[in-house]
C-alpha cells in the first residue's frame, strides 16, 4: 500500500536527493569523477525501489539503511568540500548542500521506525490466526 506514512518519509528523502542534485551543480569534489551526480542518481533509484517494494518490508528496511549509509558518506564528503572551499571574492557564500543529505537521513530513520512498527503489527496479527 503506497499510502502509508513511511512512503511519505521515503519520498521526502528522495526529494532531498533531487534537491541536492539540483543545487549541487557547482560542487566539484573530483575533476575526473562526478561523485555528487552519481550518488544522487543512486539515491533516487534506491528510494524508488524502496517505495515500490512495500510488500517486502525487510527489503524496504535494507534499502533505506543502504540509503542512510550513502547519505552519511555524502555528508562527510560535502563537509570536506565546504571546509576546503575558499570564502574569498570568487565564491562569497558557502552552499547549503550538506543539509539535504541530513534531511534525507532523518526522513529515512523515521521511515524505518514506521516500517518496523508495521512489521510488528503484521507479526502480532499472524500470531492471532
Amino acid at each position: 500500500m503506497l499510502q502509508r506514512i513511511q512512503t511519505i518519509w521515503t519520498l521526502l528523502a528522495v526529494l532531498a536527493a533531487v534537491f541536492l542534485f539540483i543545487t549541487g551543480q557547482d560542487v566539484v569534489i573530483s575533476d575526473s569523477l562526478p561523485l555528487l551526480t552519481i550518488s544522487c542518481i543512486v539515491l533516487v533509484i534506491i528510494g524508488a525501489l524502496s517505495i515500490f517494494s512495500f510488500k517486502n518490508r525487510k527489503r524496504q528496511i535494507l534499502l533505506n539503511t543502504v540509503s542512510i549509509i550513502i547519505n552519511v558518506l555524502l555528508i562527510g564528503v560535502l563537509a570536506y568540500w565546504l571546509l576546503n572551499l575558499s570564502g574569498g571574492i570568487h565564491f562569497p557564500e558557502k552552499g547549503i548542500e550538506p543539509i539535504f543529505p541530513l534531511i534525507a537521513v532523518i526522513c529515512l530513520l523515521i521511515a524505518n521506525v514506521y516500517i518496523r512498527k508495521d512489521e510488528r503489527l503484521v507479526k502480532s496479527v499472524d500470531r492471532l490466526r
